[in-house]
């Protein structure tokens, strides 16, 4: 198979799925917690501090965490929860007078304050302290490939890039700032394939970075969530990751199904122009040569040869 038929065949695979109609996506992870919960108390928050907290998980304070043996990272900033306090006071009359009973006790009524209080996501943002609420994971986790792990290893090294991996994590990113990919635990996932295609769809984010293909002087990092440019590179990260996993022989028709499906939600912003993919799988074909440091005119083919 030559280099051009790889990425020909992984976009033909995704576009004869996107022809078929709409593709339903799944997380392909588990065991992120649903909805923002105080670690303190274990309670859900009530439905305006869900809207406002958004990342699901357990929320602590400063001085929680710290008398908890924790830390905050440097870095983190904090969210900010609302609860409405009840207190009591003397009820008065029209004139300003205090109202008292028939047995002259004051008459109390209870009012409501507005408090306010900075947290921190106990996952994302702190050190040193665990979430108290047990993980729901997959009765059969994935197991790490060889193949897959050592190519990733050796790109971060390469690259001088930090991976990490969240002991529980309800999200996956690259951060430019930080030249960062986070990733959940691969016991999260119930596929390997699913796990691989999360870590490589990161990793292609990464050759974004300027000291790499500078994707981002293209992709303003400040564009907004949904904009064009934010969708166009969405593209290309999810065509890089099903690309590599096809390189690697690890992609199953699971995994390249809900990569169509994720393709599909971001054509969405895209008017549904089929072609957009085209332009991203040229993208990602860079992406991908540098993340499997394959040289100057050498083949996937010829690579996985090798």
């Amino acid at each position: 198979m030559t280099k051009q038929n790889v990425y020909e065949e992984v976009t033909n695979q995704i576009i004869s799925l996107l022809e078929q109609g709409q593709i339903p996506w799944h997380k392909p992870w588990t065991g992120g917690a649903d909805g923002a919960y105080s670690w303190h108390t274990g309670r859900p928050y009530s439905l305006l501090n869900q809207l406002i907290l958004v990342e699901p998980g357990e929320y602590i304070t400063f001085d929680e965490c710290r008398k908890n043996g924790g830390h905050i990272k440097k870095g983190a900033k904090a969210k900010h929860v609302y609860l409405w306090k009840p207190y009591k006071r003397q009820a008065t009359d029209e004139d300003g007078n205090p109202k008292t009973d028939e047995e002259g006790n004051p008459v109390m009524i209870t009012r409501f304050m507005l408090r306010c209080w900075p947290v921190f996501h106990v996952t994302n943002d702190c050190e040193g302290i665990k979430p108290k609420r047990s993980a729901l994971l997959p009765e059969v986790p994935a197991k790490p490939i060889e193949a897959a792990e050592e190519a990733l290893r050796a790109y971060v090294e390469r690259e001088g890039i930090r991976l990490e991996a969240d002991e529980i994590s309800s999200r996956a990113y690259y951060s430019p700032a930080n030249d960062l990919i986070n990733l959940p635990c691969i016991a999260q996932f119930a596929d390997p394939a699913e796990y691989y295609s999360t870590a490589y769809h990161e990793a292609t984010h990464s050759t974004g970075h300027p000291s790499r293909l500078h994707r981002f002087e293209l992709f303003n990092k400040n564009a907004a969530f949904g904009s064009e440019q934010y969708s166009k590179e969405e593209l290309t990260a999810e065509i890089g990751a099903a690309c590599i996993l096809h390189r690697l022989g690890i992609g199953t028709p699971a995994s390249i199904k809900n990569s169509a499906a994720y393709i599909q939600g971001w054509l969405k912003a895209l008017k549904d122009d089929k072609q957009l993919i085209i332009g991203a799988a040229a993208r990602a074909e860079k992406a991908v040569r540098l993340i499997l440091n394959l040289e100057e005119g050498e083949t996937a083919s010829e690579a996985a040869e090798g």
